[in-house]
């Protein structure tokens, strides 16, 4: 048994503003108390690569008469480790020993991960692709609208695609999600408000990057949703009393990199355009799991003010958001068609949420649908999964989710995660949805041509 004490002897450092983050020792010290509780553990060995790795190194450090547990594990192996994880948090959610569990230990390996990674950025710097995979948006504003087909066009060459890799280090083989020719704002900003779509009031609708600028689809469709069920989306720096700046990326695929001071600068800009509407009483409705995840979990850890905490508090998931107007009984039942057979992926950052599944549960109300659950892991998660150095480690952990779709043989394949999504086109041939197309479509508001035409 290893000599390292199990309980930590003052909480972990989690929050980039407390003294102990950056310090070496103190990280070195808590990355050995974790990877030791894990090795005792081992519950948690099929989930991804970082488990394996760290017990192989152990083990034989342990077997050459080295060690008794984790207490010689050197950088190499504690970035070996790092490296494999892609903050998916399922091991957070199962763990026995978090804080979350009341448990003595208090262990967050989700987050010691992304400290390491914020101190080996501190330390070596920002690498070429975290750097690029980090700005979503910049990407999504220069390559969408009148750049589109072109964008496109890269994106579908294999050829360029291929020198693209060599140079960033994004792989030739992940799907990168397309560009639009019209951005959801632009779009947002033609539409007319009419007399009476606000019966219940008005929601901040927090697109995404990928809602914004990529599938704007999704995120027309929540507004015409949102709107058949009596709510007027707003939508800051396109609202004429919003007028200025727009709301930019929640800052994960920053953190993904280890760039902390690009988060912290996304964070503030993003809660000073939503605090104001927050303090009116509107609720902030997020399309995309990661990003919901990354504002309700993460934001306040990172910028700690009553703003943000606020805006935490306010955040809710799209599919969340349909699940309470059911319970409150202000969700329209009335459909036009049933979605049939619906193979419904489970998305990680939903689960990491502790909020199931509500989109399969707002699906499962249309009449004649018959709704499976798939609570597989995409390896994507973020930006980890387009890198070229993890493309084959995050597809071959996808076959479980890639599996049990193509057996599930369903009509319709839907998930709250656009890169998920992905990951299953690129993997079945198959089209995804996001839960929210797939209400609109059996409210009668969004044909399948459309949703078709929208996606390609």
């Amino acid at each position: 048994m290893s000599v390292i004490p199990r309980k930590p002897s003052a909480p972990p450092a989690t929050s980039p503003h407390d003294p102990r983050y950056y310090d070496p020792r103190d990280l070195e010290t808590e990355l050995r108390r974790a990877f030791q509780i894990c090795h005792e553990c081992r519950m948690c060995v099929n989930y991804c690569g970082s488990f394996p790795v760290m017990f192989e190194r152990i083990d034989a450090a342990i077997d050459s008469g080295r060690a008794e547990g984790a207490e010689t594990i050197d950088d190499a192996a504690i970035e070996a480790v790092s490296d494999e994880c892609w903050q998916c948090k399922l091991c957070y959610i199962k763990c026995p020993y978090t804080p979350d569990e009341g448990a003595s230990e208090m262990l967050d390996f989700p987050r010691l991960l992304a400290r390491e990674k914020a101190n080996r950025a501190a330390r070596k710097g920002i690498s070429l692709v975290d750097r690029i995979l980090g700005e979503p948006q910049v990407i999504g504003a220069l390559g969408g609208g009148p750049m589109a087909p072109v964008s496109n066009f890269v994106l579908a060459s294999r050829l360029v695609r291929k020198a693209q890799e060599k140079v960033t280090g994004i792989s030739a083989e992940f799907p990168l999600p397309p560009m639009a020719r019209e951005s959801f704002s632009k779009w947002l900003s033609k539409q007319t408000t009419h007399e009476g779509v606000a019966t219940h009031g008005d929601v901040v609708l927090y697109a995404t990057c990928y809602g914004e600028y990529n599938v704007p689809n999704v995120a027309r469709a929540a507004t015409l949703v949102l709107a058949h069920n009596g709510f007027r989306v707003r939508f800051p720096g396109v609202d004429d009393d919003d007028a200025g700046p727009s709301l930019t990326c929640c800052g994960m695929p920053n953190l993904d990199g280890g760039d902390v001071a690009a988060a912290i600068k996304k964070i503030r800009h993003n809660v000073d355009l939503l605090w104001p509407h927050v303090r009116a009483g509107r609720p902030i409705v997020v399309l995309g799991p990661t990003c919901g995840y990354t504002m309700k979990k993460e934001w306040a850890e990172y910028v700690p003010t009553e703003e943000t905490r606020a805006v935490a508090a306010a955040t809710v998931d799209l599919m969340e958001f349909m699940v309470k107007l059911g319970r409150e009984k202000k969700l329209v039942r009335e459909f036009s068609s049933s979605l049939g057979k619906v193979s419904y992926h489970a998305a990680c950052h939903l689960r990491a949420q502790k909020i199931g599944i509500p989109g399969a549960r707002v699906l499962g109300v249309v009449p004649n649908t018959d709704v499976t659950i798939v609570e597989q892991c995409s390896a994507v998660d973020g930006t980890w999964g387009m890198k070229e150095k993890h493309y084959e480690t995050g597809r071959k952990y996808a076959q479980k989710l890639v599996r049990e779709v193509s057996d599930n043989k369903p009509d319709l394949v839907v998930s709250d995660c656009t890169l998920a999504g992905l990951r299953v086109v690129k993997e079945t041939g198959q089209p995804v949805m996001h839960p929210i197309e797939a209400l609109a479509q059996a409210y009668g508001l969004l044909s399948t041509h459309d949703v078709a035409k929208a996606n390609g």
